[in-house]
């Protein structure tokens, strides 16, 4: 796995872990996550505010990690599915996800996401 690519990984586990300080030292001064919506955050306790109104639990099953470069630092595409607990108590898996993330001088400068969580979410409430 390429540094970039770790970096990204360890930065991944570190939010699954809810250690938001940790995940915090991943990211770079300026750094912005958008996910679909779009909703923008530049903090990982922001993320967590937000996702507690979506779901109980979540984590990531990788399908793969693929590492490209640009004039902004190396990109990094991870992508899988996701699993978890609804705000009910009632599992959820398989939802497909691809995240995309700039990593410069070691450090993650953005994250774009996008899944379907929002368009399973709505089929569950008709």
């Amino acid at each position: 796995m390429s540094d970039a690519a770790r970096i990204v990984r360890n930065y991944l586990d570190a939010m699954e872990a809810r250690d938001l300080k940790g995940a915090a030292g991943y990211l770079a001064p300026g750094f912005q996550m958008t996910f679909p919506g779009p909703v923008t955050f530049t903090r990982p306790e922001e993320l967590v505010g937000w996702a507690a109104s979506r779901y109980q639990a979540v984590s990531k099953t990788y399908h793969g990690f693929d590492v490209a470069s640009d004039e902004a630092g190396d990109v990094v595409y991870c992508r899988g599915t996701l699993q978890g607990t609804w705000l009910d108590g009632s599992a959820f898996a398989g939802i497909r996800f691809i995240d995309r993330f700039t990593v410069a001088g070691g450090l993650i400068t953005s994250q774009d996401v996008w899944n379907d969580m929002g368009e399973v979410l709505s089929h569950r409430q008709k």
